[in-house]
């Protein structure tokens, strides 16, 4: 920046300027000056520099006796602050997709950090669900070590939108072809447990291999039927 109060020389005074007249601009003789404050008696010549730093070599030429003073800019410490900086965490859907790729792969080492340590998890070919991390770890490797590893769990779809709950369809395969009775829907839910997205419940849905058709309709309405009459009984589902 240049001292407002200082002055270049005028016409006559450097042979920087040996042309210098009112209404003229000077020139730099290493590159396009266009300005700075350089009075010719009363009037001046507002310059503009493309670089400065080629403004302040040109400057730097001229006598101290003009009391030209070009002063470098105070250093901005850039301030990092990674305090602020969060983490990405990985998507709700990746998450249950690297869930299946790691029963696939019978890698349940990696799936072990995508489990919250007090997941509930419903299999409801099972009576029970299975309550917690260790508990869904043992049955996931009984699964795998009852069934070939040609044996791969595909994903028809799955919902991506959703940071929390995540659904999806998939069926399972032999060698790439579709294995008998094996469709299946599963649905979880998911939060964040010390910066890591996990799941903190799941539900599994599997095609039954008995398909009883319109006789579950009898039954249901059989069912209902009873409710109605004696209600106590819904108390013993």
């Amino acid at each position: 920046m240049i001292n407002s109060t200082s002055y270049l020389p005028t016409y006559g005074q450097s042979p920087l300027f040996p042309l210098l007249r009112l209404g003229e601009k000077p020139r730099c003789p290493s590159t396009a000056v266009c300005a700075s404050l350089i009075p010719e008696g009363k009037h001046y010549y507002h310059l503009r520099t493309r670089k400065r730093r080629v403004l302040q070599k040109f400057l730097a030429e001229v006598s101290p006796d003009n009391k030209t003073v070009v002063t470098e800019p105070t250093a901005t410490k850039a301030v990092d602050d990674h305090s602020s900086v969060v983490p990405l965490l990985v998507s709700a859907s990746d998450i249950v997709k690297n869930f299946y790729g790691g029963i696939n792969s019978r890698d349940l080492v990696s799936v072990e950090d995508l489990i919250a340590q007090d997941c509930i998890y419903e299999d409801l070919v099972f009576p029970r669900p299975f309550v917690g991390r260790k508990a869904i770890l043992e049955f996931f490797q009984k699964f795998v070590g009852s069934i070939s590893e040609e044996l791969q769990f595909v994903i028809d779809d799955i919902s991506a939108e959703d940071s929390s709950r995540v659904g999806v369809t998939w069926h399972l395969e032999w060698k790439g072809q579709p294995f008998p009775f094996s469709k299946g829907c599963s649905f979880y839910r998911l939060e964040v447990i010390n910066g890591k997205r996990q799941i903190v419940y799941g539900r599994d849905s599997v095609e039954p291999a008995m398909k009883p058709g319109e006789t579950a309709l009898v039954a249901i309405r059989g069912v209902t039927w009873l409710l109605e009459r004696f209600p106590q009984l819904a108390d013993r589902l």
